[in-house]
């Protein structure tokens, strides 16, 4: 048996729609209602990662654990919301699988994890956590979370961890990381000369199989498709989507205005702001990450490119949207 956590999150509906076509069983978590759309030899139950009563139940006979729960969130006022869900959560899940005596565990953390904006060196999984004025919250909670599944470690749960970058996907485009498809469908203007590393959500759902199949345990693995700069990303989505690339260079400057700007307007409307702090310095910064030890664990693995990823999402968001 196999319990996904997080099923209805881009990355857990996507693992969860692969695990179906197997022989396994698979179990997955909801809190308030049975969602749709799903492969209907799913077993969902309801629970949630706060209630250690539910999760309990949730775990009965249960075998493999992927935790794919999280909160991701970069405005101040969440910073209690993030906390609460991605380390008091995963200590009930690590906790729960512990009592279970589940065989297998995978976390997905975050490469937001491993610590402030390494922009001198190439970033891999050696890497320490630091205290930095540079590091976002979210990145703190999931360091914190990381920390829990290295307790459950080392009280014998048989575990391992990744750490995906910016994950690309047709998920719900109104938040997350789908996001950035739907604003360049909308002709945002905007661009930076950041640099982040990018991942196919499918590549991320292979690689979580491969480890939870493997023998690594104990372990940590950046799970990253190609470095490529938020300017690259923005337009080839625009253009897939035959749409005007963006074409206004944001400075430290102006991102400094801005996010103050949306802030002050978030206080009157009550609206998240579409930029904060965290995301304007982020956005700013150019961080290249190495996914060699992964590809090196699995010999056979092959990232799709982002090119790719991309155009297949593109038509994916088409028919979802009818655009």
């Amino acid at each position: 048996m196999i319990l996904v956590t997080g099923a209805t999150g881009l990355l857990g509906s996507h693992l969860i729609k692969e695990l179906s076509e197997s022989e396994e069983k698979v179990r997955a978590i909801f809190r308030k209602s049975i969602p749709v759309g799903f492969p209907a030899n799913i077993e969902w139950v309801e629970a949630d990662i706060l209630d250690v009563i539910s999760l309990e139940q949730a775990f009965e006979n249960v075998d493999h654990v992927y935790h794919c729960a999280a909160a991701v969130s970069f405005n101040p006022k969440h910073t209690d919301y993030l906390y609460k869900t991605n380390v008091e959560g995963t200590a009930n899940v690590i906790n729960a699988a512990i009592d279970a005596g589940v065989k297998k565990f995978l976390y997905v953390s975050s490469v937001a994890s491993l610590g402030r904006i390494w922009e001198d060196e190439i970033i891999n999984e050696k890497m320490q956590w630091t205290e930095s004025s540079s590091n976002s919250e979210y990145g703190r909670s999931k360091y914190l979370a990381e920390m829990e599944v290295w307790r459950g470690i080392g009280e014998g749960l048989n575990a391992v961890i990744i750490n995906p970058s910016i994950i690309l996907g047709a998920g719900d485009w109104s938040k997350g990381s789908s996001q950035i498809f739907k604003s360049a469908y909308n002709e945002f203007p905007w661009f930076t000369e950041g640099i982040s590393g990018f991942v196919d959500v499918l590549d991320v759902v292979h690689a979580m199989k491969v480890l939870m199949s493997g023998g690594s345990s104990g372990e940590r693995f950046i799970i990253s498709g190609e470095n490529k700069s938020y300017k690259e990303i923005f337009t080839n989505i625009a253009l897939e989507f035959g749409k005007k690339p963006p074409y206004k260079k944001v400075t430290p400057i102006i991102a400094s205005i801005v996010w103050r700007m949306e802030k002050l307007k978030g206080l009157f409307t009550g609206k998240n702001p579409l930029l904060t702090k965290e995301t304007a310095k982020t956005a700013q910064a150019k961080a290249y990450f190495d996914n060699s030890k992964f590809t090196y664990y699995a010999v056979n693995f092959e990232y799709t490119p982002i090119k790719d990823t991309i155009k297949r999402i593109c038509e994916e968001l088409r028919l979802k949207y009818q655009l």
